[in-house]
């Protein structure tokens, strides 16, 4: 269990919150790209409870800033997109990128009073069909390298599978949960075979699981009694690597979180997509009967395994209190996640980078097991027979 004061401590994420400071020392993908278009080249974003205007001016720069306008605080989502920036609707106050105030059109000509206002702006990057951004102190790190994002020998696709009405830290916590797959998801375990008990469902496959610490956030690591062997991260602090996807929890804000999904679908024999272009974006399915409205006045579909998860984080409550909670030794996961995270606040707050914060420009390619992953999980096989072992695989069972 967790005392109401460190529950506060890791689930408020607003600016100037523990939390809030230590997410603001990451990149999170905010829209997709097709999102901007010269017929509507403004998009509100929500991020880390603060609202945002992303928008691309005239000259292709695409600049992330405060809604409210410094003026007298209209939204600039309806500011007029030009070739150095975005213009106020309400009085033409214009800002650049950077949010550096070029022109207040009402003053008198010879006026530099422009040169006294600068509007809240911070850094934003596109990379693998999303715009991603950055809201801590400068310097920015580095978007880090993980394979999922830049191997070329497959495709990706991207989904926003939606709004999750709940805090971060419950989707997060569920990443190094090993128990609740084979019971929550016991339909999708089974593949075709009859569940014979539905309380257990497939858990008495497990013969093991452990959790080991990374350089970008922990590997867990589960063992069937048949010999499989399923290894995936949660890189911290926000991200699900599994199967062929990478699942970004995106924290809008204390109560709402987005999921965006990047699957990576390799080549057949190994070769290179020399463009792949912005990959397709892949339509959502409602995960329940109304969308934005909380447990217990909307009903869940329970459809799909992402549907059951979003069931059991939401039905704990917006934010739980997990003064209340009973842990068991299957929560040991759950456990060393909160004590990296509390563990990363501090060192945020003694002036430190956090886990996997990436400073080198030439940082070589993250390795996350994705190939590990599309063996075990997805039922890849490597091109290389002697690889498949190492995966706990073999090829012999291929038909």
């Amino acid at each position: 269990m967790l005392t109401r004061e460190d529950n506060e401590l890791l689930s408020r994420v607003g600016p100037g919150s523990p939390a809030g400071e230590l997410l603001r020392r990451y990149w999170y993908p905010i829209a997709f790209a097709r999102d901007l278009t010269e017929e509507s080249p403004t998009k509100l974003v929500r991020l880390l409870g603060e609202d945002l205007v992303l928008f691309r001016d005239r000259s292709g720069r695409a600049g992330l800033l405060a809604d409210h306008c410094a003026h007298r605080g209209a939204s600039l989502l309806y500011g007029r997109v030009e070739e150095r920036g975005i213009a106020c609707a309400y009085h033409g106050w214009l800002y650049d990128t950077q949010g550096n105030c070029l022109e207040t059109p009402a003053e008198p000509a010879d006026s530099r009073f422009h040169l006294t206002v600068r509007q809240r702006a911070y850094p934003v990057q596109k990379l693998v069909g999303c715009y991603w951004a950055y809201l801590g102190p400068e310097p920015a790190p580095h978007l880090p390298p993980y394979d999922i994002l830049l191997r070329r020998d497959g495709r990706r696709t991207l989904q926003l599978r939606g709004q999750v009405d709940c805090n971060y830290l419950q989707a997060m916590e569920n990443s190094v949960d090993p128990a609740h797959l084979q019971i929550l998801h016991q339909n999708s375990a089974a593949r075709g075979r009859p569940i014979l008990n539905t309380t257990r469902g497939f858990t008495d496959e497990v013969e093991s699981f452990d959790f080991d610490l990374t350089d970008y956030g922990i590997m867990k690591r589960r063992v069937y009694s048949d010999g499989r062997i399923d290894e995936h991260p949660l890189i911290f602090p926000n991200i699900l690597r599994q199967g062929n996807g990478m699942e970004i929890r995106v924290p809008l804000d204390d109560t709402h979180t987005w999921i965006y999904e990047i699957r990576f679908y390799p080549t057949e024999d190994g070769s290179f997509v020399e463009d792949e272009g912005d990959p397709p974006v892949e339509p959502t399915v409602p995960h329940k009967d109304r969308p934005g409205v909380p447990h217990p006045y909307a009903r869940f579909t329970m459809a799909q395994v992402d549907h059951q998860d979003y069931m059991a984080w939401e039905t704990q409550g917006a934010i739980p209190d997990r003064s209340v909670e009973r842990l068991a030794t299957s929560d040991r996961g759950v456990l060393l996640f909160r004590k990296v995270l509390k563990e990363n606040i501090e060192r945020v707050q003694r002036g430190l980078d956090p886990l996997g914060v990436v400073r080198d420009p030439n940082h070589p390619m993250i390795d996350t097991n994705l190939s590990g992953s599309l063996v075990a999980e997805m039922g890849w096989f490597p091109r290389a027979e002697e690889e498949a072992p190492r995966y706990g695989y073999s090829t012999e069972a291929r038909v």
